[in-house]
């Protein structure tokens, strides 16, 4: 993935409608997305910094794990790591 510009990546998930999790439900999400991106590290399929900058960014935007992958798909265009207008 290319560079992953997060402050255009927050607005736009800011401006978003959906259910964002409480303080408590995104403790445990950290939990589990550490989990898994450490079960990544192990599959030799290591996130790039960027990657995990996102990922801890849309955690302290209340993003349920489960919307996580259709809202990165939802935003950038395939092949370009930029946000789709």
């Amino acid at each position: 993935m290319a560079h992953i510009d997060l402050e255009a990546l927050r607005k736009r998930i800011r401006s978003m409608t959906f259910e964002r999790g409480t303080p408590e439900q995104v403790a445990l999400w950290r939990e589990d997305v550490a989990e898994a991106r450490a079960n990544l590290v192990i599959e030799d399929m290591t996130p790039s910094d960027d990657e995990n900058a996102m990922f801890a960014m849309m955690l302290d935007e209340g993003v349920p794990p489960s919307l996580m992958s259709s809202i990165v798909l939802g935003l950038y265009k395939p092949g370009t790591g930029q946000i789709a207008a």
